[in-house]
Formats: C-alpha cells, structure tokens, sequence
C-alpha cells in the first residue's frame, strides 16, 4: 500500500470491517462510493463530525466519490445508540431548520467537486408501509435486539419504543439505496453499519466494508456532541475556535492533533517526544489551537486570534473590539439574557452566584444596576459595551 492509503486506514481509524478486503478495493484503482449520514439533530457541524469527514475527504483525494446522506428520517425517528431513554422525535420543521447550513458547513472540508449530497427522503418519501414491512422482513428480531442498546434497555426494564427498533434497517437502507461500498461512522453506530451490511446481503448485493472512526472529547472531558454542548463548531469565529481549543486538557493535545489538524503523524510524534521532554503543554496547545484555526479559517486569522488571546489571556488586557449592545433592561439578570451572555434568568443567576460576571472590572450581583456605557464581562472571553 502507498503512504496515503497507509494513512487513510490508521489516523483517526478505531476500527475497520472488512480490512482485508477494503484493502484490496482501494489497490484495485476501482472508484469506490463512500457513505456518511448525518442527522441533522442540531444546527452545527462540529469538530466531532469532522474527524469522520477528515476521513472522508482522504478518500475523495484518493478519486473516490464522498456520499453525504442528510438522515431527514432518521432524524425523526431519534438514534438510540447509547441512550438510556427514547429520544424526543424532531419535528419536520426542526429537522429542516438544523439542514439548512449542512453542505456549506461540510464543504469546508470536503471537496465538493467528488461530492453527493442526498436526503433519505428521497426514497422513504416513496415508501408505503407495505415497503417498511418487507424490508423489516429481511433482518431477524434476533438480529435487532442484539443490539447493545436494546438489550440494556430491556434487561433493565426501561422504555423501549417499536421506532426505535426500526433505526438501525432505516439507516441501513441508505446503503441499499446508493450502493455503498464503504460506511464511516464513529465507534457508537458499529450495529447500524453492521446491520447495512446485513441488509444488503439480502438484497444481493456486495456487503459494503465499515471505517469506524475514533470518538473526539469535548471541552467538558465528554465524547463531543451536539447534545452536550462541549463542542467546536467547524464555522465558529477564529477567536472563540481559538479559546475553546485552549481549554481541552493537557492530555488531549495528541489526540487533537491526530483527530483535529492536518499536522503530519511524524510531526505528531515529534511533538509527544518534546512533550515527553518537558516542553511546556500551554505551546505545544498554541500550536494546536492555531492549527485549527488555519483548517477553517486560514493562517491569517488563526495569528489574528492567537494575538488576540494573548493579549486577553496573559497579558489581562481587553480585547481589541467590544461589541455595543442597545438594551431595554437595567437590572444585570435581565441584561445577562436581553444580550444573550445567558441563556435563561436562571442561568444568569448562576453566572452572578459563581462570582463569573463583572461589571466596568467589578464582580456584579443580582441587585446590580447597568448604566449606558458599562463594559459586562462574563467568563474569561466575553465583553460587550451597553449603550
């Protein structure tokens, strides 16, 4: 194998099924298709979603045609995998408010030129109950409830909804319907892109091989999600990509390099040596942060950003613009949420309790009035000017 097919099936890679014979697929010179699905449960893409798309793009670099399917149903119906409980089902509008930025936020990384980009409703809008029942047909209950999900869920005696047997042959259809030869998806959807390859059995066709891609962790030491909220988003402004990238831990800083940057792996390596040596973490870090930055953004503004940070974050000084901000509020609670520094007024008051908002340099509290003029802080990062 050559060095990029080399690197295509080890960086990012937890696992890969079948590899022997996807080995002798991308020796063959044959084009492959290539499926990721994504449902769109929220608004962003974040740098979870692009460790798979990294992936993907890799491929696409070796000739191969990159399949984006939108789960516009799937969505709907709420993937279980790993979840304790049923998840609330999205509604169409919701489902297509959280669409409308996918394929300008994925093109980032993508080469749009090998791309397709599909929506599941393309064929399920097709589909009567007659199609549901045969396809259901093909896959044993044995088979669905040997998922571990399920069968946690039934041996602990919690709810387990009849749609939520149907996502793993709903998503796996997709596979059917575009004839993959290759799915990627992250270690929690294993079962559905087995459950892809078992479907396909059934309608003759060649088993599609499975990349399983290795979980990023968040900013709150989680696996990243939407969910969460402990995600980066991939059209995050440089300066907050920046911040946000210099709070994960120490011990992340590898995995993020590996994961999150396009850093060569031997450089990678050289960096765990200097680590190893003593360097100190907050530059190896710097590096890093920039390094996303650039990805997204370019190498002018991850610098812009890096300098901004320095100056916020080691020399204590205010940033260089501070947005104005015309409120109707005095009292900092409803300020906090007019201005959206809060989500909510008890959020607000959280923020106020844990000594985390100032007002002109001084720690605000709940009985704080805000004048025309006040600069709020909130947190290390965020300042707005009240006129």
């Amino acid at each position: 194998m050559n060095k990029q097919i080399q690197e295509l099936l080890a960086r990012g890679v937890a696992e890969v099924i079948d590899r022997k014979h996807l080995e002798q697929q991308l020796d063959s010179g044959k084009e492959l298709r290539v499926k990721l699905g994504i449902d769109p449960t929220g608004a962003k893409l974040h740098l979870g979603h692009a460790v798979v798309l990294r992936i993907l793009r890799r491929f696409q670099d070796l000739g191969h045609t990159a399949v984006l399917i939108i789960g516009d149903t799937t969505a709907s119906i709420g993937d279980p995998s790993g979840k304790s409980e049923t998840r609330p089902q999205l509604t169409s509008n919701e489902i297509e408010k959280n669409f409308a930025t996918y394929e300008q936020q994925a093109s980032k990384v993508l080469d749009g030129k090998r791309l397709e980009i599909r929506r599941q409703s393309e064929w399920f809008g097709k589909f009567g109950l007659g199609d549901v029942i045969k396809e259901a047909s093909k896959l044993s209950a044995g088979w669905i409830t040997s998922h571990e999900t399920f069968r946690n869920r039934l041996k602990e005696g919690r709810p387990l909804a009849l749609h939520e047997l149907l996502y793993p042959m709903v998503q796996a259809y997709d596979s059917v319907a575009i004839k993959a030869d290759v799915e990627l998806g992250g270690l929690d959807q294993k079962f559905n892109l087995l459950t892809g390859r078992e479907l396909m059995r059934s309608h003759d066709l060649e088993p599609q091989d499975i990349l399983l891609a290795k979980y990023l962790v968040g900013t709150d030491g989680q696996k990243m999600g939407k969910t969460l909220n402990n995600f980066i988003a991939i059209e995050e402004e440089p300066f907050e990509m920046l911040s946000k990238a210099m709070t994960i831990e120490d011990s992340l800083i590898l995995e993020y390099f590996e994961l999150a940057t396009s850093v060569p792996m031997d450089e990678v390596k050289a960096l765990e040596q200097e680590l190893a040596a003593g360097a100190n973490p907050r530059d190896i870090k710097k590096r890093l942060a920039e390094e996303i930055v650039t990805l997204y953004h370019g190498r002018q503004a991850a610098a812009q950003a890096s300098k901004e940070w320095e100056k916020i974050f080691s020399n204590k000084e205010k940033p260089s613009e501070i947005e104005e901000v015309k409120v109707k509020s005095e009292n900092i609670v409803d300020v906090l949420v007019e201005t959206k520094l809060a989500p909510s007024k008890s959020e607000a008051k959280r923020l106020l309790d844990q000594k985390g908002v100032r007002v002109n340099d001084e720690v605000a509290s709940e009985e704080t009035k805000v004048e025309s003029g006040a600069l709020i802080q909130v947190g290390k990062r965020k300042f707005i000017k009240i006129i």
